[in-house]
């Protein structure tokens, strides 16, 4: 079996080893409930808290009781988005965006199903909104806007800054999915005027099953679980602690490292796409080329089709996606690329590369070594009319099948 190259850090990143080690003592003799009055649960209540104040430092939180630890990003934007409406009732009506996560989509489209009003702003062939869309959309009835900082699938950037400026000069609530922002690009929740921001500790190197919720002082905030203390009352549960102090240890080195880190991933994804457009005809990038995360492309190739290609990678120890980890499975083209008008030649040829803080220049060298034989191979298929779906390698170790539930 050929060693692994994992370019799929949009959908989860591999544990550093350092936070390995930090997480370890929490699962084994340091066990106690943060609960308890006695010292041993209490040494684990002061960690809790330590790694509060590592998770408000890495987003620029003002204040660490701001930062609530959840399990997840789709809870985080759950709980962030069904607490906005349930303090104001007396507004029915959300603004979102048509490319955002399925956690944030799913869910307004359920509250459409009750009874709420839904703006579903559009974005344009490089997957930019437009911001008048977005002023004009704003009405006194509008209880909630929520769009996210870095698109998942395309790695495309929104200026939540301006986005910000123009929700708050209406006074209404603004929440920012920032889950494949935060440790990849800074965050200044002093400097952003954002009243909810969403993360998770899997995207930056952190544990699988914690995240957290950015809850700005002041803003009135219902709890979300019920029946216990915790949280300061607004999410009920002892804690998940090996996961709050893991997230806590990959904060603080994402904190350090987020400015060198950035730099030399985006060198990395910058020579794999350089090399793949010279090498790989009917190749092109989804999405806007400068305003995007520094680790993610989104490569199409027409008339083939990603899954194809993604098999045929597997087998040669390569990891990447057609797109978001939560709707692997789903035979429907990409939302974000029909959003962006992607014409159906190459949206089903969709390929998505994100890379992260232990790829190579080796491994990039290998992945534009290997893909091009590939898409000719298929191309050629596709060329005989044999359909690139039909081609289904014997002995594929199955990486490249179905992976719902994971949040990409």
């Amino acid at each position: 079996m050929p060693e692994e190259i994992y370019f799929d850090n949009n959908a989860t990143t591999r544990v550093a080893p350092e936070v390995f080690e930090a997480m370890r003592p929490y699962l084994t003799e340091l066990y106690g409930n943060p609960s308890s009055i006695h010292r041993f649960g209490s040494q684990v209540g002061r960690k809790i808290a330590e790694a509060r104040a590592q998770v408000a430092a890495l987003i620029g939180a003002a204040d660490p009781v701001e930062v609530i630890f959840t399990s997840c990003g789709t809870e985080g934007d759950n709980a962030a988005i069904r607490g906005m409406i349930e303090t104001q009732p007396g507004k029915r009506h959300i603004v979102t965006t048509q490319v955002e996560h399925p956690a944030v989509i799913g869910l307004c489209q359920h509250l459409e199903q009750k009874g709420y009003r839904v703006t579903w702003l559009g974005v344009d062939q490089d997957g930019m909104l437009d911001l008048d869309e977005l002023r004009h959309a704003l009405t006194d009835d509008t209880a909630l806007v929520s769009i996210m900082a870095a698109n998942n699938e395309t790695g495309v950037l929104f200026p939540i800054d301006k986005i910000a400026a123009i929700v708050k000069a209406r006074g209404i609530r603004l929440h920012v999915d920032a889950v494949q922002a935060a440790g990849r690009l800074p965050l200044d929740m002093r400097a952003l005027p954002v009243d909810l921001l969403t993360i998770s500790a899997h995207k930056f190197h952190g544990p699988k099953g914690v995240g957290a919720l950015y809850v700005r002082r002041g803003i009135t905030f219902p709890p979300f679980i019920i029946g216990g203390h915790q949280e300061r009352n607004r999410r009920a549960g002892t804690e998940n602690v090996a996961g709050i102090v893991g997230m806590g240890q990959a904060a603080e080195i994402a904190l350090a490292r987020v400015a060198e880190d950035s730099e030399r991933i985006g060198k990395l994804r910058n020579r794999l796409e350089e090399s793949l457009l010279r090498s790989c005809p009917e190749c092109r990038v989804n999405g806007q080329q400068r305003n995007r995360l520094p680790n993610t492309s989104n490569l199409s190739f027409r008339y083939l089709e990603g899954e194809s290609i993604l098999v045929l990678l597997d087998q040669s120890g390569i990891c990447a996606s057609t797109g978001s980890a939560c709707t692997a499975g789903s035979s429907e083209p990409s939302h974000v690329l029909r959003a962006m008008g992607v014409a159906a030649e190459w949206i089903q040829g969709t390929v998505r590369f994100s890379l992260g803080r232990f790829n190579t220049e080796k491994e990039v060298d290998v992945v534009n070594q290997t893909l091009p034989a590939i898409v000719q191979r298929l191309q050629g298929l596709s060329a005989l009319g044999k359909l690139p779906s039909q081609e289904q390698p014997p002995a594929s170790r199955g990486r490249a099948a179905k992976s719902i539930g994971a949040r990409g």
